[in-house]
Formats: structure tokens, sequence, C-alpha cells
């Protein structure tokens, strides 16, 4: 299926992109013809449905399942990198009931993992990644959301976590529809080992990828490994 499929045009008249090939799947959701004929629409009425499912968890299974998430994150990492000692890894703050990956941050930064978190510090460009220890003193950014101060560190990650809002079995994720993320990873080079993390429920039949979308290396939930490539 494509978005093609209820005709060339979105419902506004104006032509629709095309898509990258997807095959069925066993997602819980199925889209029709109708809900993707105008696929930006589409994806914000996703948003919106799995970050409302997401928020009505209670606090502790999202408590619960941020645990296993963080635990099937560290034995990923130390054993698809030996450790990962010495290489840095990029994580991500939580927030609107995302999982909260601080303690596997922590754990990686004691194993000798060098830890970096993204930080938006231009407005529609690439972010930038500054370093992270427990002791760093967080300063508000974009959205809000804590990271390190201007004097941290900047540093390039040689694996990094993507936050997904959905997600899929072909490898591509549903964000915030910023496009920071997959701004970020187009102007890496090389690009870094790229890990979806989320929930499992957040799986859905496909994304509908478009040219600009870039599909992640593996994703992880608090199932476990979901994609490996």
């Amino acid at each position: 299926m494509t978005a093609k499929s209820d005709g060339d045009r979105s419902l506004t008249g104006a032509p629709l992109p095309p898509t990258k090939p997807v095959s069925p799947d066993d997602g819980a959701h199925h889209p029709g013809p109708a809900e993707v004929a105008d696929i930006p629409r589409w994806r914000r009425a996703e948003r919106t449905r799995l970050r409302n499912e997401r928020m009505a968890q209670s606090v502790e299974t999202r408590s619960n399942s941020s645990q296993l998430l963080a635990d099937h994150i560290f034995e990923f990492v130390s054993e698809r990198f030996s450790g990962a000692s010495g290489r840095v890894f990029s994580g991500y703050w939580p927030i609107k009931g995302e999982p909260n990956l601080r303690p596997v941050m922590i754990k990686l930064h004691e194993a000798g993992v060098l830890v970096a978190l993204p930080v938006v510090e231009v407005k529609a460009s690439p972010m930038v990644f500054r370093r992270w220890t427990p002791d760093t003193k967080m300063v508000r950014g974009d959205w809000n959301i804590p990271v390190p101060p201007p004097e941290a560190e900047l540093v390039l990650p040689d694996i990094t976590l993507a936050p997904l809002v959905g997600w899929d079995r072909q490898g591509y994720r549903l964000g915030y529809g910023g496009g920071y993320f997959d701004r970020t990873l187009a102007s890496l080079n090389p690009r870094p080992f790229t890990i979806g993390v989320g929930w499992q429920a957040a799986h859905i039949q496909t994304i509908y990828p478009q040219p600009h979308d870039i599909s992640l290396d593996v994703i992880i939930t608090e199932n476990g490994l979901q994609l490996p490539r």
C-alpha cells in the first residue's frame, strides 16, 4: 500500500510526495485510503493518538516499563559494542510520557562511556551534542527540555538513541514533527548507529515513510529488541 491508493493528490489538492515501498504488517492500526490521502494530516492525528495513549499510562506502569527498556538498552550496547567504553553515546531527556532512560545513561557513564545529550541551538537546524554526566548542571533548552549548558563539551556520537512517538517494522519512526532528528542524522558523517527507543504499544503498520525519513538501525522497546538489522 502507498499513499497514492486514494489518488495522486491530497485532500488539499496538492500533489502527494512519493512514498518508499512498505510491506504488509500485523500492526494493530491499519489506516485506510481515506486516512492517508493527506499524509501530513494523518501523521498529526497519529502523533496525537499515540501521545494521548502513553500519557494515559499509570506512573507505576511507565516506571516499570522504563526500567525494562533501560536494561535492554544497556545489554544491547554492552554486547554490540563490547561495552562501548570510550565511545560517545547520546541519550535524551524524557518528556511527555517518554521512557525515563536516565538510569541507563548513569550506568553507561559509570562503565566508561562518554554520554551526551542533543541540544537545539539554532531553530530548524541540525542539533549539536554536548557532554553530560550525572553532575552536569542542566539548563532549560528548546521546548523547555533540560540540556547541558553552553560550556559543556561538544562531541559527536558513535551511538544515539532516537525517541519514538510511533514506529513500524520497516525501521521508520514517527517523531514529533519538527524534523530535527532526521535533519541531524542527515548532517552527520559518519552517521552514528541509531537505536529507536519507545513503547511497544507505539507500533503501527507503517508511518508511510517519505524521502526525508531516515530508517533506524534497531528498535528497542520494553519487550526487547524489535528490529535487528
